[in-house]
């Protein structure tokens, strides 16, 4: 664990600031959930994600999707790839996602791109093909996204359905 040298007063209500800095770099913003972990005397913030509690079963999906379309899936939360089905699993599994795909789950974007072009899927790391963007949502909150990417042949509306469809039974398994 990592000092940072920040010690702040718990108030009357048993509340604690985090630092802006801190919530920056960890990207974590107003109405996030955060885990509370407890061993020994320390206690643990851990940024929440209802996808990665999944991450088995998203995996699984993924790799079944790509089983049948034959393009990449890559399965995300709102902060990192969760679970990826094809041939760029070993380069994108665990990253984070660019700023890029973080807007579109922010905006609730679904849409198929139908000419080659270049997708920041995570820092600094781009793929040049066609995809389709089908954002996870849940009680109204968009908690992830499916991503299904060509790197050669361009998309046809079945596959941006199937994104969709994906990400509603994603989305399902928190009801």
């Amino acid at each position: 664990m990592t000092t940072t040298g920040i010690i702040r007063r718990i108030d009357e209500l048993g509340r604690i600031v985090i630092p802006k800095e801190i919530r920056k770099n960890l990207r974590i913003k107003n109405g996030d959930n955060l885990e509370i972990l407890v061993e020994g005397e320390n206690i643990t913030l851990k940024k929440y994600s209802q996808i990665e509690n999944l991450e088995h079963m998203a995996s699984m999906y993924a790799e079944s999707f790509y089983q049948v379309l034959k393009y990449n899936v890559i399965i995300t939360d709102t902060d990192k790839i969760v679970a990826v089905g094809g041939n760029l699993k070993k380069k994108y599994i665990n990253n984070g996602i660019s700023e890029e795909i973080e807007r579109m789950i922010e905006r609730r974007d679904n849409f198929v791109e139908r000419k080659k072009k270049n997708i920041e899927i995570s820092p600094g790391m781009s793929e040049f093909g066609y995809y389709t963007v089908a954002t996870i949502i849940n009680n109204g909150d968009s908690i992830g996204s499916v991503i299904i990417l060509s790197l050669d042949t361009p998309m046809l509306e079945q596959e941006e359905k199937l994104g969709s469809i994906l990400a509603n039974i994603l989305s399902n398994y928190f009801v």
